[in-house]
């Protein structure tokens, strides 16, 4: 039986890492590479695998970044189950379709628009259609049941606290007298944080793939993080300008409305005009108002205790770009919230085309910003961006909020891997190369296990 590293090994996305005992092949995640335009021409490249080979997939999460080639995957031959969570299969719905609508648009404007002779026949990298087949082969598997996907391995999904649906996976395997417990992390969400449960604790294992998107940092305190973004909030009312937040669709936005609606009153909320300005968060956050059983007990209470969802009553859904267009004949008094969450795509540029050089707007980056997007640029400092062709002088007020993040920093990580008895050998993945290093050590010096950082095509034979 043998493990092999393949995506978020070089980077942060593009997780996909395999299986092989029995003469089956199993691949856990199948996520789509994101960043640089020039990282994201990998995604086009063939798979470092043979897809008809795989027989089975486990997806940890619905993130784009960790199922976002599997149309592309069907598209190459592979005829198995996908296995998730059912939140993480309703949410795939909305982002794969998401996904392949936005390539075939991008595909029809260079074909009309063409600047090299390649765009008069770009083709998108699948269509909704194929979008549709995947999800006609999800299984949904709840937490905690265990399951054999093929002869001699069995999983069992545990929550992992990042975004809803999102799971940890145990897996089991054995072929002929060699038994083997892996655990692969998924993305870990922080401890005590808005709207789902804590990442849940394993105790066993012999090896464990591990996240490290934060794991050379610590987030804010989340009292501190709730206190600034009041502030902030307070302080913009007064110069009469707008707030922009670049948003996640799954997840982030989801938190922000919760908060909105829980200091409703002390963000002094009432004067704004609030927009949820992207039509894959209006649908997830229908989603997410459907599962209650994932809740924490704080937003179990909060959730009983309204009759609408989300409980905001100054919230506009704004799916329709004529809606969207019209926001931006709002001069003063409106909190947009748009994706893309890294600013690299979506309704929030047109957004800062209109806001970013106003000083009296301000900016507020809630996310992780991964190199080679205007997000990271503007987190970075720089002060002039492009956006559509066009340079903008960044004069808006920005703000980076640490707090809010799905992931948990290097002490949610750690406190996790802490939990295991059996003092696994830890393979870190799943994190900019200076960041893996830094973890690594972190693990070794606090914990004492022996932590690995694999490279892409490395093979652990058990």
């Amino acid at each position: 039986m043998e493990l092999q590293f393949y995506g978020a090994t070089e980077r942060v996305t593009g997780s996909s890492h395999i299986l092989r005992l029995n003469g089956y092949t199993v691949l856990i995640d199948c996520g789509l590479i994101q960043g640089s335009p020039e990282d994201e021409a990998l995604n086009r490249l063939p798979f470092p695998f043979d897809p008809p080979s795989i027989n089975a997939v486990v997806l940890t999460h619905g993130h784009i970044d960790h199922s976002g080639r599997l149309p592309l995957l069907l598209k190459h031959g592979f005829k198995g189950e996908v296995f998730a969570t059912p939140a993480t299969i309703d949410l795939c719905k909305v982002l794969l379709l998401d996904s392949a609508s936005l390539g075939e648009r991008d595909a029809e404007y260079r074909q009309k628009h063409p600047s090299t002779k390649a765009d008069k026949h770009a083709e998108p990298l699948y269509t909704r259609d194929d979008a549709l087949r995947t999800l006609n082969t999800m299984t949904g598997l709840p937490y905690g049941k265990k399951h054999q996907i093929i002869p001699g391995i069995f999983i069992r999904f545990r929550d992992a606290g990042h975004i809803l649906g999102s799971a940890l996976v145990e897996v089991w395997m054995t072929e002929g007298d060699i038994a083997k417990k892996l655990v692969f992390s998924g993305d870990l969400g922080q401890y005590g944080g808005p709207i789902l449960k804590d990442p849940e604790t394993v105790e066993e294992a012999d090896a464990v793939i591990l996240e490290s998107t934060y794991g050379d940092r610590l987030h804010r305190n989340l009292e501190l993080t709730l206190a600034e973004i009041g502030e902030i909030i307070r302080s913009a009312g007064s110069r009469n300008g707008n707030i922009l937040i670049p948003s996640f669709a799954i997840g982030r936005s989801q938190e922000l409305l919760y908060l909105f609606g829980q200091y409703y009153k002390e963000w002094g909320l009432d004067q704004w005009q609030v927009f949820l300005d992207s039509p894959m968060a209006i649908e997830a956050s229908t989603i997410y108002w459907d599962y209650p059983e994932l809740y924490d007990e704080e937003a179990v209470a909060f959730r009983n205790d309204k009759s609408m969802m989300p409980h905001l009553k100054n919230l506009h859904f704004t799916p329709k770009p004529e809606q969207s267009k019209a926001i931006n004949a709002i001069k003063s008094g409106a909190i947009i919230i748009a994706g893309s969450g890294m600013c690299n795509g979506g309704r929030i540029l047109h957004h800062l085309k209109h806001n970013i050089e106003r000083p009296e707007c301000s900016l507020i980056m809630t996310g992780f910003q991964a190199e080679g997007t205007l997000g990271r640029s503007l987190v970075d400092g720089n002060r002039e961006i492009v956006l559509h062709g066009k340079s903008y002088k960044v004069k808006a007020a920005l703000h980076t909020i640490g707090g809010l993040s799905a992931h948990g920093d290097q002490n949610d990580l750690l406190r996790w891997t802490g939990g295991f008895m059996s003092k696994p050998e830890i393979f870190v993945v799943h994190g900019d190369k200076p960041v893996k290093k830094i973890f690594r050590d972190s693990i070794e010096e606090r914990l004492h296990l022996k932590a690995v950082i694999p490279a892409p095509g490395d093979v652990i034979t058990f």
